[in-house]
Order: structure tokens, then sequence, then C-alpha cells
């Protein structure tokens, strides 16, 4: 299982340190009832993250990811395209990046935040990790990383649910930290959240570039192995 949490450490820790998620969840601790909303949106997160990476371990897992220990061909195939697309997608978010000293808008859900009941936290939190496609694809290629192994089912289970705690850090630590600090965490949430929200696409598209070339590099391994 080193190995399986070896290979998906990166990818985890690249949904981690997404942008929006994090202030989505600065912004939800932050409204009336935020510790108990923002709970239920970090439960919902980490529901969604499990959800999607056990739908796309029973597939790979049915259609032989692992080639006697070795990464099925069709695997590397999708890892390649995978890692192509997440080069595509950072051009797009390094030209799309705001200029200098201008702030991207908020979407208005974000502003709604404050009025959000349980039910749309849950949901708002559960949307961001299962329906998010950034999210989707990193976490269909951790997935596939696991399954390539060729591991028992419990060994894969388990890499799956580390993966899904290490990658959910960044929307657990604004509640953790309102949690422990109270009124007092408000100024370095809003610090972090105003920064997050200037540097947003710069720092999606370094991390689209360096997941890219790891899963191109993983493929080309895969193809010559």
């Amino acid at each position: 299982m080193g190995q399986a949490l070896g290979n998906v450490l990166p990818l985890a820790v690249a949904i981690a340190v997404f942008p929006v998620p994090i202030i989505a969840t600065v912004l939800t601790v932050g409204s009336n009832r935020g510790r108990a909303k923002g709970l239920v949106f970090v439960l919902a997160w980490c529901v969604g993250l499990t959800v999607v990476g056990a739908l796309v371990l029973a597939f790979a897992d049915g259609v032989d990811a692992s080639d006697h220990g070795e990464t099925a061909t069709w695997v590397a195939v999708v890892l390649l395209a995978l890692g192509v697309l997440l080069f595509a997608a950072a051009i797009k978010q390094w030209r799309g990046r705001p200029t200098a000293g201008r702030e991207a808008p908020i979407p208005s859900w974000m502003r709604a935040i404050e009025d959000f009941t349980m039910a749309k936290a849950f949901g708002a939190g559960f949307a961001l990790s299962a329906l998010n496609p950034k999210n989707v694809l990193l976490v269909i290629a951790a997935t596939l990383e696991i399954a390539a192994l060729g591991l028992p089912a419990s060994e894969e289970i388990a890499a799956l649910l580390v993966f899904v705690v290490i990658a959910s850090v960044g929307v657990f630590a604004p509640l953790v930290l309102s949690v422990a600090l109270g009124d007092r965490s408000r100024a370095p949430l809003d610090t972090l959240r105003n920064w997050m929200a200037l540097n947003n696409a710069t720092i999606v598209a370094v991390l689209f570039v360096v997941i890219g070339a790891k899963l191109i590099g993983d493929a080309v391994t895969a193809f010559f192995s």
C-alpha cells in the first residue's frame, strides 16, 4: 500500500490546496451558525470524494486496471490523456487570470453562502468535490493509480480513504482554526480567503502543470515497463 500512497500523495495535496473549496469553507464558517454548517460542508466534501473514488475503483477493478501487477495499457492511455488535459487546463487558467492587483469576481453562489441552510451547505460541499471537473479529474487519476497496482481490495480501500483524508486537509483547516480560535480566527481566515481569491488562477495553473507532468511521466513509465 505504501507505493499506492506515494503515487497518489501529489494528487491529494493538489486537491487539498485548490483555492475555491477553501474560500467556500472560510465563507461558510464565517456565516451564521458557521461552525455547524462548516462541519456539514466538510463532511459532504469527504463524502463526495469517497463516492467518486469508490465508483472509479469499482470500475477499474472490474475491467482489470492491473495486468499481473503492472499498469494495464488502457490505464496508461487514460493517465496520458488526463495529463495532456491538465496541461490544456493550465494554459486556460493562466490566460484567464485577472490582471495584477485585480481579484476575480466571486461566483454568485459564494455570495449567497451567508444565507445557506444546512442542506445547502451539504449540497455545496458535495458538489465542489464530486461534481467539480477539476476535482473529478484528479480523483479519477488517483484512483486509477491505486487500481493499477493490483492490491487486495482491503488495501485499495485503505489507500483511497487515506487519499480522501489528505485531500480534505484544505477544507478542514478553516473549520479547525475557527473552532480553536473562535472570533480570533476571523482575521487570518479573511486574509487567507483574499489571498487565494486573488491568486486562484495562478495556483491552479501551477498545480495542473505539476500534476499533468506527473501523470504523463507515470503513463510513459507504464508504456515502457
